[in-house]
């Protein structure tokens, strides 16, 4: 059968589309971005008009994947790992309602946060919400789990938890597909009351869901991706989760591990399995990318006081990505160094782009910030965030996606005034418009710069929920339209923004400034196109 060179993400986005799936909803966050481009270039879903277009945020992504689960179509939401955090009331909920047509959750995390603000293991949240999860360990297991994972989701009745980390997104493997199977036809769900979370039917639908406990756990015992590998040398037993067991299978390309293997790619932990690792073993060393979930699982699980050896111990980092390197650590096997990279460019610091308009508009905001203390700017995550470095050297935080306007306005209300806002308008979009709301409602002396680059351009230059609405929307929260300005930052207009920056910081009320100028990476690939 044909094999196709597929990155992790794109082997999800393939298997989704082939197991029927009608819908993908999500919002760009790296690493999970390329699952819904691929989807939205691919010629089967474009020819079966597969929904494929960008959400507001993580939170009306999964909202609205489980609106196309509850006509009875199959869906998808895709988003990073603090994407599920703004997606977390919906999804605890969803493992509530159950769903209707099957639903599939695929979440990327950033172990090392290359391109993140911390590390998380989205395996708690599975946990947490009591859903089955899925860990690919490759990428023909990625495409396998989003193809297969609708009729589990179906089985199990409830959402499913498909999550991959960086690498295996954005690696490279061979995979081969199966046969593409039809979309679900149109159905309400037969229980009428079954998306209704008032109190008296939420405590049923919660006994419910704890007493599907047992199916998912037999389910994982019986897991095609779970199971039990034999091995000579009984003094280890090595717990392999995910990617991890890619890692460690490194190590033996022509020659079967000496320990015995359990590898896990479907939650709950598979019970069969471990119990005869348990029964087998003097020690267990456990191999997982993120947290250390299962570790901290089995050290209360093993009450033997067999020695559980992994992250916790010191056995392996941590923090930060798994690799080979750790493993043949762990192991005590010899340990490749790697080879001598010739010092022929010199290392520099991340940079906004050249030509980029949020340059001007950091240079006229120190111009006009001159005459006060530092400390008074507040912003979030997109590209103006580089605005933290030199030579500019403007922002002073950074925490999650919107928390510049509420930050900002806590800073106001403790005394800090003029107290600015940098925030972008995708992240705007996305949550930045009910700080803005709080603000207006208490009349914050804030200013709020909403840097329109016309684009969600960290993450590629995908369109943004805002274009072409901003100002209308700050009109309909309240901003007073005479504090409401556009400008577009250029050299030639840097006194104007001067001007207008010391104006409005002045202001005692809320006044937002809207420099506006597209992204001029989006701008230079449009020109391209046009030719």
């Amino acid at each position: 059968m044909q094999s196709y060179l597929f990155l992790g993400d794109e082997a999800i986005a393939q298997g989704a589309i082939d197991g029927g799936m009608s819908g993908v909803y999500a919002y760009p966050g790296t690493p999970s971005t390329e699952i819904t481009e691929f989807i939205q270039e691919n010629p089967l879903a474009i020819e079966r008009n597969i929904h494929r277009k960008w959400s507001a945020n993580e939170k009306t992504a999964l909202e609205t994947a489980l609106g196309m689960s509850y006509a009875g179509k199959r869906s998808m939401s895709c988003m990073k790992h603090v994407g599920l955090n703004v997606a977390a009331d919906v999804f605890m909920n969803a493992a509530m309602t159950g769903i209707n047509g099957g639903m599939i959750v695929a979440v990327a995390d950033d172990p090392s946060m290359h391109s993140s603000q911390n590390e998380q293991d989205s395996r708690f949240y599975g946990k947490f919400a009591m859903v089955p999860v899925l860990e690919p360990s490759n990428q023909q297991e990625a495409y396998d789990m989003a193809r297969d994972g609708f009729a589990l989701s179906e089985l199990t009745n409830v959402p499913v938890l498909l999550r991959i980390t960086t690498r295996l997104a954005h690696s490279r493997a061979g995979v081969v597909r199966k046969e593409v199977l039809p979309e679900n036809a149109l159905t309400l769900p037969a229980d009428p009351r079954q998306f209704i979370l008032l109190p008296a039917l939420a405590r049923r639908k919660y006994k419910k869901l704890l007493s599907s406990q047992d199916l998912y756990q037999e389910l994982s015992n019986d897991s095609i991706y779970n199971r039990y590998e034999e091995g000579q040398d009984k003094s280890l037993g090595i717990v392999a989760c995910g990617i991890a067991y890619n890692y460690l299978m490194e190590h033996f390309p022509t020659e079967n591990c000496p320990y015995p293997i359990v590898k896990i790619s479907q939650y709950p932990i598979p019970e069969n399995h471990l119990k005869w690792l348990r029964h087998e073993c003097d020690e267990i060393l456990v191999l997982e990318e993120g947290a250390p979930m299962v570790e901290e699982v089995l050290k209360g699980y093993f009450t033997e006081g067999k020695l559980v050896k992994g992250r916790l111990d010191g056995t392996l980092p941590r923090d930060g990505e798994l690799n080979p390197d750790w493993i043949a650590k762990a192991l005590g096997m010899e340990q490749f160094g790697g080879y001598d990279i010739p010092k022929v460019v010199v290392s520099r610091p991340p940079a906004l782009c050249q030509g980029c308009g949020h340059q001007d508009v950091f240079n006229a905001m120190n111009e006009a910030l001159a005459d006060y203390t530092k400390g008074r700017v507040f912003s979030d995550i997109g590209c103006y965030t580089l605005g933290a470095l030199p030579p500019y050297e403007t922002i002073y935080s950074c925490v999650d996606m919107g928390a510049s306007i509420t930050m900002a306005k806590g800073a106001a209300d403790a005394g800090l005034i003029p107290s600015v806002a940098v925030i972008g308008d995708s992240t705007f979009a996305h949550s930045g418009i009910t700080g803005l709301l709080d603000a207006v409602n208490e009349k914050s002396g804030i200013t709020v710069v909403i840097s329109d680059n016309e684009s969600v351009s960290m993450t590629g230059g995908q369109d943004s929920s805002a274009f072409g609405k901003i100002e209308s929307i700050c009109i309909g929260i309240g901003v007073d339209p005479a504090h409401i300005h556009s400008i577009v930052p250029l050299k030639k207009n840097h006194d104007e923004m001067v001007k207008m920056f010391r104006e409005e910081f002045a202001w005692e009320g809320v006044s937002v400034i809207i420099p506006n100028r597209e992204c001029i990476q989006r701008a230079t690939s449009r020109k391209r196109n046009i030719k």
